[in-house]
């Protein structure tokens, strides 16, 4: 059974940072594009970032999203998304996404259970 798992959210001060991580298990993640996507209380889910299977090609989505870094570990089985300068708004949970196909991924298959990030102001 594939698996996504997320870890490392938590509360963080503003402007602070944070590193979350994404192990993946039970498929062959290193052929899937992996990303990062977020959903605050009352509003729609966001695409934050997505990898290519190699880490060779990343792609964000709001331009905000600049204090964001995407990257992978294919020999870990590990996706990552560190975070720097955070804001209040930055406030969700964030999940994790395999996807194959095109690049970017217009589908992702599998989805993590999310982790929790809150920023205090």
């Amino acid at each position: 059974q594939a698996q996504l798992v997320e870890s490392g959210g938590g509360l963080v001060e503003a402007g602070g940072s944070l590193r979350l991580s994404c192990a993946t298990s039970g498929g062959t993640f290193g052929s899937y594009a992996m990303g990062w996507f977020r959903q605050a209380p009352g509003k729609e889910r966001e695409f934050v970032a997505a990898i290519s299977w190699s880490g060779g090609s990343v792609y964000y989505g709001d331009s905000d999203l600049g204090r964001f870094t995407i990257s992978r570990d294919n020999a870990k089985n590990m996706v990552y998304l560190e975070m720097n300068s955070l804001k209040p708004e930055d406030t969700a949970v964030y999940y994790c996404a395999a996807g194959s196909g095109s690049w970017p991924p217009d589908e992702y298959e599998y989805w993590g259970q999310g982790t929790q990030v809150t920023v205090s102001s």
